[in-house]
């Protein structure tokens, strides 16, 4: 099997296992607690994470996470001081809608973004405006 056959098998997989979590933990009763004690996680390392992730400006946060993860495209749509970063399809997304009724949009997507975010500037806000889960598109403004 050729390199590039390989690594798409491995993000489908990957994105395959977190909607399943996200299943798990709707039907066992601890997804809003999870995600909870896991953002407080991501935030705490968020500096780190983007150091890891090679990410030294807000906007590349999103661009790295497409470039490793295949999962949504993130357009940048740059403003005076701010950015607008949306996406319109994504892979988890569309999985989880198939197998449960819970979005595993903030524990395993928006979470870890703010995260490495606010670790590359502290003083940054981070606003969801909508999600796909909900909506038509991702679109988070970052300030």
């Amino acid at each position: 099997m050729d390199l590039e056959k390989r690594v798409k098998i491995l993000e489908t997989a990957y994105a395959g296992i977190q909607a399943d979590a996200v299943r798990c933990f709707d039907n066992q009763g601890v997804l809003e607690k999870v995600t909870a004690q896991k953002k407080k996680e991501q935030l705490a390392l968020g500096k780190q994470q983007a150091e890891r992730f090679g990410v030294q400006k807000a906007e590349d946060v999103f661009r790295r996470i497409s470039e490793v993860f295949n999962c949504a495209a993130w357009e940048i749509i740059r403003e005076e001081g701010s950015f607008t970063a949306e996406s319109k399809a994504c892979k988890l997304c569309a999985m989880a809608k198939q197998t449960g009724k819970a979005s595993p949009c903030h524990i395993y997507c928006l979470n870890p973004m703010e995260g490495m975010v606010k670790g590359i500037s502290n003083d940054s806000t981070f606003e969801v405006k909508e999600t796909l889960w909900d909506g038509q598109k991702c679109r988070i403004e970052v300030r």
